[in-house]
């Protein structure tokens, strides 16, 4: 039956920084607790941590974030609920900061971040490429071919929601992602963030993202990287929304 209700959540774990089983194991407890709503969103990059640097170019982290990926699919597939995670994800030797979409005991889809910062603090074009524009392909993820693109949408059966995704910077361009996807069907839109703090930009962040569920006429549920991120010169507090 379709209720036109869903009760979502975000969770913020702790992670250690390049040790995907560590923070695996995180996420899945935390899915485990939530086991009574239907979506549960995780912050940006939230499978390897977002503080990696360098060490995104490590084959052994690549492998260790795909090993992770299978790890949650499997554990969660009792759980009757959609999950997303961040992970950065390989494909035709470009590296993308994605959001993985994961139900049932299996990987749905991955969106790739359309906009990639690389200003002030945040030098993620170092390491990532755009995902802007790629639609309708796919990438492999531990060993399956799955949808992989900017537009995708996921949709609950049960509620009727239909979910679209953006990664941290897309929230913050002209161009928002997250008004094409409302647009093609998107009722709920989920951030999956890395925003650092600096004073004044929790109440700026709030007003964006209330002001974009007004926007788009949707909800939208945000989740940024926890104080277990704050590795480097930069702090994060797990700001964690749902407007």
């Amino acid at each position: 039956m379709n209720t036109h209700i869903v009760k979502a959540s975000v969770c913020v774990p702790r992670l250690k920084c390049a040790d995907p089983d560590y923070n695996a194991r995180q996420i899945i407890n935390m899915v485990k607790a939530q086991k009574d709503t239907a979506l549960t969103v995780f912050p940006e990059l939230s499978v390897s941590a977002y503080t990696c640097a360098d060490l995104f170019f490590s084959a052994v982290l690549l492998k260790g974030v795909q090993k992770a990926l299978r790890t949650i699919a499997d554990e969660t597939a009792d759980c009757p609920l959609t999950l997303v995670v961040g992970a950065p994800l390989k494909k035709d030797s470009l590296l993308y900061n994605c959001a993985v979409v994961i139900s049932g005991g299996k990987i749905l889809g991955a969106v790739p971040k359309a906009f990639i910062p690389a200003y002030g603090e945040f030098y993620e074009a170092r390491w990532f490429a755009s995902g802007r524009g790629i639609e309708s392909e796919t990438i492999r993820i531990t060993g399956e071919e799955v949808p992989f693109g900017s537009s995708l949408l996921f949709e609950d059966q049960n509620s009727g929601a239909v979910l679209g995704l953006e990664i941290c910077e897309d929230l913050w361009v002209a161009e928002k992602p997250s008004s094409l996807l409302c647009l093609g069907g998107a009722n709920l839109i989920a951030n999956l963030s890395a925003s650092d703090e600096v004073i004044g930009k929790q109440e700026f962040r709030r007003n964006m993202v209330i002001m974009r569920a007004a926007a788009c006429y949707c909800g939208y549920l945000y989740v940024s990287a926890g104080m277990d991120e704050s590795s480097t010169d930069l702090v994060f507090s797990g700001h964690a929304m749902i407007a």
